[in-house]
Order: structure tokens, then sequence, then C-alpha cells
């Protein structure tokens, strides 16, 4: 009987293991398929926000993890957070913007890259904007400084941690916004541009950045800790279009610097 039994048993095993270990074969592969894909997913997604400029962190693994963090936070805590909704915005204080001079902006608003930091839209094709456009958007900070020596510095963007220039007020104005004397991560800057995608980033009063938002030329910051008028402005199209996102970049100096251009 026992050697009856052994053989049973044997045959048993025989059959049963291999199906017990199939399960656990395919696990491994699914796990390592799961895994190869989130590493190369992450090795793309790393790569493209160096590419668009890091908002200010330092283009290394540390900073992308800091970033990754902030965008996971903002999934979790703030995920129905529209930043093209107006309404968080006050409309009363000061405003620079002739709400009936600006028009709204035509067509749908362009798609956003799907990160926190850095704020970014997803670049036009080549041929959408007209001719001089991107150019006069590229050197619009350097022409506005040498225009208004007397009000306006030139240097490498703090916010976006020196990858392209902005335009800050004098510190020395008498004028100058008391916002703007003590707000640390803001300083002094008014706007810069950002060569990856043509959009740009102005401190306007609250109320000219919710008539910027609610004309559809731009959005909110998406984080809570940066002053509200602190806002996103979409990349222009043609020429009227950079007619308009100038004159926001001016309602953005008398804002900060107290002096009107």
């Amino acid at each position: 009987m026992d050697s009856v039994a052994s053989t049973l048993a044997a045959q048993y095993h025989k059959v049963i293991d291999p199906l017990n270990a199939r399960p656990r074969q395919a696990a491994v592969t699914t796990t390592a398929v799961a895994l190869t894909l989130s590493l190369a997913w992450v090795l793309k997604d790393f790569h493209a926000w160096r590419s668009f400029g890091t908002g200010g962190t330092p283009p290394t693994w540390a900073g992308y993890w800091r970033m990754t963090k902030i965008r996971l936070n903002r999934m979790l805590l703030f995920g129905k957070d529209d930043l093209c909704d107006p309404s968080p915005l006050s409309s009363s204080g000061p405003q620079y913007l002739d709400p009936a001079a600006i028009p709204t902006r035509e067509g749908p608003r362009p798609a956003i890259m799907a990160r926190t930091m850095p704020q970014r839209q997803v670049p036009y094709k080549a041929g959408t904007a007209d001719a001089g456009v991107e150019e006069r958007v590229r050197t619009m900070m350097a022409s506005l400084a040498a225009k208004h020596p007397s009000i306006l510095d030139l240097r490498p963007s703090k916010t976006e941690g020196g990858s392209t220039d902005a335009i800050y007020a004098k510190p020395a104005l008498e004028t100058l916004n008391d916002k703007a004397r003590d707000n640390k991560l803001l300083g002094t800057e008014i706007a810069h541009a950002h060569p990856s995608d043509g959009s740009l980033h102005v401190w306007l009063s609250e109320a000219d950045a919710k008539i910027v938002v609610e004309k559809g030329w731009g959005m909110r910051f998406p984080l809570k800790f940066i002053d509200k008028g602190w806002a996103m402005v979409y990349a222009p199209r043609t020429m009227a279009e950079a007619d308009v996102v100038e004159r926001i970049v001016r309602a953005g100096i008398a804002w900060v610097s107290g002096v009107e251009v």
C-alpha cells in the first residue's frame, strides 16, 4: 500500500505542481512588464520635464521627484480645481487692464502639459503662429527693459531658475508695490516668457489676473502659496494677440513697479 500511495502522490505532484507554478510565473511576468513600462514612462516624463524648463527646480532626479510629489498632492487634494475658473480671484483692488479693451481670446484654450510644475502649454505646431510672433515674444522682456531703463532691470528669471530672462522692477523705486518688497518667492520679478512653448508668467493685480482668466488669455497658477496675481498667459498666435499679451505685461509692470508705461 505504501508503494501505491507513493506512486499516486508522485503522479499528483507531477500534474499539480506545474499548474500551481503557472500563476506564480504569470504574476512575475506581469510585474516585470509593469515595472519596465513604468520605468520607461518615468524616463520619458523626466526628459520632457527638463526640456520644457523645470520651474526653477534643479534639473536633477531629486528635483524631478520634488515636482512629482507636488503633482501627486495636487491631483489628490485639488483634483477638481479648474485653473481656468476665475471665481477664486477678486475683482476689487487696483486694476490696470480695461476689460472693455481686452477682447475675448478666439478659439479653444491651448492644451496644457500634464504636470503641475513647470506650468506649460503644449507647444503649437510649427507654422501655427504668424511670422514674427515667436520672435516678438522671445524678445519682449529685453525690449521693454530697454524702453524703460529707469524702472526695469533685465535679469535671469529667479522663478525659472535662470533659464530665461525676466523683467524686474528696480528695488529702489519709491513707487514699488509693498507686496514686491515683502515677497521672498517672487521678489520684484514682473514677467518672463518660456522659450519652449511661448507662454508667459506675469505678476498682475488680482483684479487684472481675473480679467485675463475670464477673457481666455491665461489661467491661474497652481500653487496656493504663490500670490494670486501670478498668472500664466498663453502664447500668442497672431500679432494682434501679441499686442494683447504685451498689454498684459505692461499691466504687470504697473502693478509691481507702481509706474504705468
